[in-house]
């Protein structure tokens, strides 16, 4: 299991926060689409980081095309000599269509198109492939050689589709390198709901789970002191809370006999009673979707929960030192080793 960490996306402060987690041990850093390019920072951090991998998780396909989406990925793949990793999602409707002004179709079909297109486009410049791609959303039928890249010993990055729902996760077991699964999720879930839609896409396409990626990143309660714990637990209430009002990830929580939150928590979430809404989030809820407990027990759990099941999770405890940090990822990795040998 490799484990990961985020850093911002603020360019000002990127080199030093990638060079710092490279010296912990970490397996790679993400950058996610938030109020900043996730493409910028990482390429800063590939310039000053030598063997941690590199992974905007996640990029806003839709806010792209799949022509332009291939030239960032290449880019980054070749300048950091293979580390890149492209983490794609759909985001939601409002935001493309209102907020980045880009069409909106069917998601998982159009990204199933997004996902065929750019590997056209990379089949053209890796395989001297034609590109012909004409699809119903995208068409690629041109590519002169001014215009496709030389550079080209490192080849297409690892690419992870983002999926919740089980059309979603179908696309990503059947179109992409591996799956980057929710925060709003549960062990259960990905048992049930998730892993089955992998195992069905991977026999459509004729590959083995051990080729595949599963991404999992479980929400954190957690702290050094009874404050810090406390302020941790209130704000994954916060998180479970918001997520929890969103139509789309009903069926989350439907799996466990909570549906009827979902609409309530909706209902408040419109008249802004955020406070309203985290007390409805009890104590077995908040412990069944994140790991709760001392660091120490928090590395144990998440290696009990999800070792052999997932290959990539995050970790990381916001004010605490570097060498508790580094201590703890050790226990980390000796755990998920101990944890996949016996499974």
């Amino acid at each position: 299991m490799k484990i990961d960490a985020s850093i911002s996306g603020d360019l000002k402060t990127t080199a030093k926060e990638a060079a710092r987690l490279e010296s912990i041990g970490y397996d790679g850093l993400k950058v996610a689409e938030l109020n900043h390019d996730p493409f910028l920072p990482l390429t800063i951090a590939a310039e000053h980081t030598s063997n941690i991998e590199l992974i905007a998780s996640v990029a806003v396909a839709f806010a792209r095309n799949p022509m332009s989406m291939c030239h960032l990925g290449h880019d980054l793949n070749a300048f950091s000599e293979g580390r890149f990793v492209l983490g794609l999602g759909t985001q939601v409707r409002p935001h493309i269509v209102n907020r980045f002004s880009m069409p909106w179709h069917k998601a998982p079909r159009q990204m199933r198109e997004f996902l065929a297109a750019m590997d056209a486009i990379f089949d053209c410049w890796y395989f001297n492939e034609p590109l012909n791609f004409d699809g119903e959303y995208y068409q690629h039928t041109l590519m002169p050689k001014t215009f496709t890249p030389t550079d080209k010993q490192y080849g297409a990055p690892e690419l992870l589709l983002s999926a919740t729902g089980p059309l979603m996760t179908k696309v990503a077991a059947e179109a992409a390198d591996g799956l980057i699964m929710h925060p709003f999720s549960t062990e259960k879930y990905i048992r049930e709901v998730n892993l089955p839609a992998i195992q069905e896409g991977l026999r459509n396409t004729d590959r083995d789970r051990e080729d595949y990626v599963l991404d999992y990143a479980p929400m954190i309660v957690t702290g050094d002191t009874e404050e810090a714990f406390e302020r941790a637990r209130h704000a994954v209430r916060g998180r479970l809370a918001f997520y929890g009002s969103t139509p789309g990830y009903r069926a989350v929580l439907d799996l466990h006999g909570w549906g009827e939150l979902q609409p309530e928590l909706n209902r408040l979430m419109k008249q802004h009673r955020n406070d309203e809404m985290a007390d409805l989030i009890s104590d077995e809820i908040l412990e069944t979707f994140a790991v709760v407990g001392e660091p120490e027990q928090v590395v144990d759990e998440i290696c009990h929960r999800f070792g052999g099941l997932v290959d990539r999770t995050s970790f990381s405890i916001p004010g605490m030192s570097d060498e508790r940090l580094a201590e703890l990822l050790q226990r980390f990795k000796n755990a998920a080793s101990v944890n996949k040998a016996s499974t």
